[in-house]
């Protein structure tokens, strides 16, 4: 299947994004030295948002198309190239966020409360619902994957959809539940669709987008225009202040369905770049280890108060850099000894 382009390198800035809004948190909440002036630093939740998009963008596409090649959905092959591609690092990283906060931590002499019942929050994490269990505040290395529990809720109730529904239906029935699905989200006549971030309107209008515009192509003019809005959205609070909550969601999940199919039309050369899109391959790992080594390097600055030693601005950018790179080291590691086994796997089936 021919790769689409930009798109690779794009999940790295993405995940860039998620840990440049979590270690300035993470110090911040320890009252120790922190920067986050830039609105940059402040679209942890946006940057989310835009990867739900993503995913919807790429899924939909991809059973849109073996609906109306095959008049069917392989099932079995799509769900076991979703279990490859995350059981293997989800669980990997739950299992060590448990034993971090439940042992680790008290060890080294870092009391966290859990306030939680230990079995109700593993059930709730091995069954994907970890977006219901990020309201126990577990720890930040096992709230991060809330998203990924939202991810593989959408997986499930979206392949089946597909297989039943007959494919001249699939774009009518794509819009008309983004927008049922969108006003029951706004007007709150379910309040756990917002208090658990069931945000999968992202998902299905980007979706909608990429079946509905595979075959368009956009003007300069107009492909400038939605990256110039994009950059404003996350370098300003321009949207952010001047919409109601409700509105900010609408008008991101519009911009982002145009973005992400704006940029999906041509390859840029910068981010058609090899290290970018190795960056972008390896952007899960990055996503789900970045808590990890935001602990690693941060109980080690805590411990031997380099606050004291340095002057601020460096400790920052020393924290900072350090974090970044420990977690690309750490994604790396992961793809290549790790994952790379089970993607084996996928790339089996995927044969069928």
């Amino acid at each position: 299947m021919r790769q689409i382009p930009n798109l690779t390198s794009l999940r790295f800035i993405l995940a860039l994004l998620v840990v440049l809004f979590h270690t300035p948190e993470f110090f911040g909440n320890r009252n120790l030295p922190y920067f986050n002036d830039y609105s940059l630093f402040l679209r942890g939740n946006e940057s989310v948002w835009m990867f739900f998009s993503l995913s919807g963008f790429l899924i939909i596409r991809q059973l849109f198309n073996e609906k109306i090649k095959t008049n069917s959905i392989n099932l079995k092959r799509f769900f076991l190239n979703r279990i490859y591609r995350i059981f293997p690092l989800y669980y990997l990283v739950l299992i060590f966020g448990f034993i971090h906060y439940q042992i680790i931590l008290p060890k080294l002499g870092f009391q966290f409360e859990n306030s939680y019942n230990i079995l109700e929050g593993i059930l709730l994490s091995v069954t994907f619902f970890s977006n219901i269990f990020l309201t126990y505040s577990p720890g930040g290395i096992i709230e991060i994957l809330w998203s990924i529990g939202i991810e593989e809720q959408f997986y499930i109730v979206i392949a089946p959809l597909f297989y039943f529904l007959p494919k001249s239906k699939l774009k009518t029935t794509l819009i008309l539940l983004t927008v049922v699905y969108l006003l029951l989200f706004i007007s709150n006549m379910v309040p756990l669709l917002t208090e658990y971030k069931m945000y999968f309107f992202f998902f299905t209008f980007s979706g909608f987008y990429s079946v509905y515009f595979e075959k368009t192509y956009f003007n300069k003019l107009f492909s400038n225009l939605i990256y110039l809005i994009t950059i404003i959205y996350f370098s300003s609070n321009l949207f952010k202040n001047n919409l109601s909550e409700n509105q900010y969601y609408v008008f991101s999940m519009i911009l982002f369905g145009l973005f992400i199919t704006v940029l999906s039309k041509k390859p840029i050369f910068i981010l058609e770049n090899r290290t970018l899109k190795y960056l972008g391959t390896i952007s899960y790992g990055i996503y789900m280890f970045h808590a990890i080594a935001m602990q690693i390097v941060g109980l080690v600055y805590i411990k031997l108060q380099i606050e004291n030693k340095i002057p601020e601005y460096l400790y920052i950018f020393s924290y900072t850099f350090l974090i970044i790179l420990l977690t690309i080291i750490m994604a790396h590691l992961s793809y290549k000894y790790y994952e790379s086994y089970f993607l084996k796997f996928k790339k089996t089936t995927t044969r069928e």
